[in-house]
């Protein structure tokens, strides 16, 4: 219910131009007045009366709410006029359809969204990838060596992550009845959020031994997955001391109690949510000793994805970019604010005096909050002291391919979503095995000889690997980081950067200001329950 509402609300925000067009061209708004306080619910409630093809909807008393239905009443006695002027926008404009007035990216996504694979982890701490093969291969499913053959009843195994199975979306009710899901033996998530924890697993395999801190917008099976990658890696090597630390403080105490719940669910013994926020954390405190890979994702503006709703939902997201997503272009302020906060996370994790690696995720498409953020601040590290980088290969991504890239980037496509990856790797201090040991009791280190040798010792690199996945072939590149020329701080030159609309008709100010958050607050909480009604029409 809670999916069907912000859907809603989100597909309201994309027509909110047409929507206020059919209310003033009706002459709605002046014979119809009505509180401010309930534009948004107008908009909202015409946009479905639209998707019914203006047939009013029959009201069960039951689920009766008198504002959502005083409003309905006002525009069912408008509904012929709302047809009227809705014919004569498309004439006007010579279009098919409404979501021909979508901008182009909108509706590539959307386009995208449709055909988007199924893709499911196998935990680990419940199952294993051969009991799930034998029992697909039970239920009739067919395994195919590429994603460019799934058509059907089939499967196959993902080519950058070898802990995942791929589906045709259409093979969701059949999954459901092998039971795999139920019994939380397969997690269907999206592969954007599982390339950190595969990448992740990979690094703290090869630094021997260690802790994972994660920090950002995880999910409770983005950090379960984390957890069941690494307790399987060292359960074959005969080592289960890992521990998965989540920093919760920025979550409300319902989503605490959400993240802890789907963790425990999923079996997981090996996490460890820290309530306080990851900038307060004290990187010198004795817990954070063994720490050897940190796994970031800040909030990012979610351009690479193409079912934004539905990946906000699942995932814990920020909806206060949905107004954003909805319209396909994100403001440059929140942009800036957005790659400010990114970079601070990247310079705090790379501050940890024993971490060997840092890896950087986003969601995103824009350069400013990838390859650039990365860059800015790997150059700060440099104009600090930082040696250059080693080329030993950290990653489960990285490739002995010569190239020129530096990071890994999946572009989104009807199969998968996008994502963004930077792996920062340093060559580890000498006393990085006995790291608790050599430590006073207090959990820091003394003298600022050692502080600046620890430093002195730190080689960054950055991997990158652009994957082009058409089903079945993949480009891979690695290079590294040319020598930078910088003379002030990457925070100077971002401030440098962040240092560089005609007002509309009187009966569209008021409401024009109504953001996306009035509107999904609005409608989860007092139009969640007609939304029912909409799946017993005749008539969508």
């Amino acid at each position: 219910m809670q999916r069907a509402a912000y859907e809603l609300a989100f597909n309201a925000l994309k027509y909110q131009e047409l929507l206020e067009t059919i209310l003033l061209d009706s002459s709605f708004y002046l014979t119809q007045p009505l509180p401010d306080d309930q534009m948004s619910l107008v908009v909202v409630i015409l946009y479905d009366l639209q998707e019914r093809k203006f047939v009013p909807r029959k009201c069960d008393w039951d689920e009766f709410i008198k504002d959502v239905r005083d409003v309905e009443l006002h525009l069912d006695r408008f509904a012929s006029k709302f047809a009227a002027s809705l014919a004569r926008w498309r004439i006007k404009h010579e279009l098919v359809s409404i979501e021909c007035m979508l901008p182009e990216n909108v509706r590539i996504k959307q386009e995208r969204a449709s055909s988007l694979m199924l893709y499911a982890w196998v935990n680990s701490l419940k199952s294993s990838l051969d009991e799930v093969h034998g029992v697909l291969g039970r239920a009739g499913f067919s395994r195919m060596r590429s994603i460019g053959q799934l058509q059907g009843k089939t499967y196959c195994q993902d080519p950058h992550c070898e802990d995942i199975l791929v589906f045709p979306v259409q093979m969701k009710a059949q999954l459901d009845c092998t039971n795999l899901l139920s019994n939380h033996k397969l997690i269907v998530q999206d592969k954007a959020c599982c390339v950190g924890p595969n990448a992740a697993c990979r690094l703290l395999q090869e630094a021997k031994n260690g802790d994972v801190l994660m920090a950002g917008c995880f999910s409770g099976l983005t950090v379960s997955h984390t957890a069941s990658l690494i307790s399987l890696k060292q359960k074959s090597a005969g080592n289960d001391k890992s521990t998965v630390f989540m920093c919760v403080g920025d979550r409300t105490e319902a989503q605490r109690e959400n993240l802890q719940r789907v963790v425990n669910t999923m079996g997981c013994k090996n996490v460890k949510l820290i309530p306080g926020d990851f900038h307060s954390l004290d990187r010198r405190s004795k817990q954070y000793q063994k720490v050897r890979v940190i796994l970031l994702a800040p909030k990012s503006s979610l351009s690479a994805i193409s079912n934004p709703m539905e990946f906000i939902l699942q995932e814990d997201g920020d909806t206060d970019l949905l107004q954003d997503l909805a319209r396909g272009s994100i403001a440059k302020s929140k942009l800036e604010s957005l790659v400010l906060q990114q970079k601070k996370d990247i310079d705090h994790a790379m501050q940890f005096p024993k971490i060997l690696s840092v890896i950087y995720t986003t969601y995103s498409s824009h350069p400013e909050e990838n390859e650039e953020v990365v860059r800015a601040v790997f150059e700060q590290a440099r104009a600090c002291g930082e040696n250059g980088g080693s080329q030993t290969s950290l990653s489960p991504f990285s490739s002995p391919l010569d190239s020129k890239d530096q990071f890994f980037k999946l572009d989104p496509t009807q199969h998968n979503n996008g994502c963004f990856m930077a792996i920062f790797t340093r060559e580890a201090p000498h006393d990085v095995k006995d790291a608790a040991a050599d430590l006073p009791a207090d959990g820091k280190k003394t003298g600022k000889s050692q502080r600046k040798k620890s430093q002195s010792s730190h080689s960054v690199r950055l991997i990158r690997r652009e994957a082009k996945t058409n089903g079945s072939s993949t480009s891979i590149k690695k290079t590294s980081v040319p020598s930078p020329k910088v003379k002030e701080s990457a925070e100077v030159l971002l401030a440098r950067i962040t240092s560089r609309d005609s007002q509309k008709s009187r009966n569209l100010s008021t409401w024009r200001k109504l953001t996306a958050g009035v509107i999904l607050l609005f409608m989860v909480f007092t139009f969640h329950l007609r939304l029912r009604q909409r799946s017993k029409s005749p008539l969508t």
